[in-house]
């Protein structure tokens, strides 16, 4: 597992999927082209199933499009750790099924290379060798999750 690490506040919605795209493909292969591509030019390339993200404060602010949180799912991002999230992301990558954590402590504690557990049952994660807690995701959040998304989620109810 990678992580990327962005230490800085206020990683807004362009810097994750440029609005200049918006309108121009809902590709799923051309939303992770241009995925980061202003913040870090590599992370297209680079990312994989199973990484991770570690940012501060804010994290998704901006407006509400969808594809930063498709993107990020599609990618195979296992969660994003950060100090606070924009409820506006919060809920779209909920929607898509992917984990965020909010946790400064562990995010200040980061250093690179340290390696990154998490257990979201129980609310521990475990940076390097130091064990943080966060409130454990409620029930349904996880289902949502587990299913990989709410529309799966919601379509393995009904079925």
């Amino acid at each position: 597992m990678k992580v990327f690490f962005y230490n800085k506040d206020n990683i807004n919605t362009d810097l994750m999927f440029p609005g200049k795209y918006t309108y121009e493909s809902s590709d799923l292969e051309f939303i992770k082209e241009h995925l980061f591509e202003d913040l870090d030019v590599n992370f297209p390339k680079e990312v994989q199933k199973g990484d991770v993200i570690l940012a501060g404060e804010n994290f998704g602010c901006g407006s509400s499009r969808e594809q930063p949180a498709v993107g990020l799912k599609y990618v195979g991002v296992k969660a994003i750790i950060a100090k606070s999230f924009a409820r506006i992301f919060y809920r779209s990558a909920t929607n898509q099924g992917l984990l965020l954590i909010e946790c400064p402590e562990a995010v200040d504690y980061y250093k690179e290379g340290f390696s990154i557990e998490i257990d979201e049952r129980n609310g521990n994660l475990k940076i390097g060798d130091k064990i943080f807690q966060f409130p454990p995701l409620p029930k349904q959040m996880r289902e949502i999750i587990e299913s990989g998304g709410l529309l799966k989620n919601i379509k393995k109810k009904i079925s």
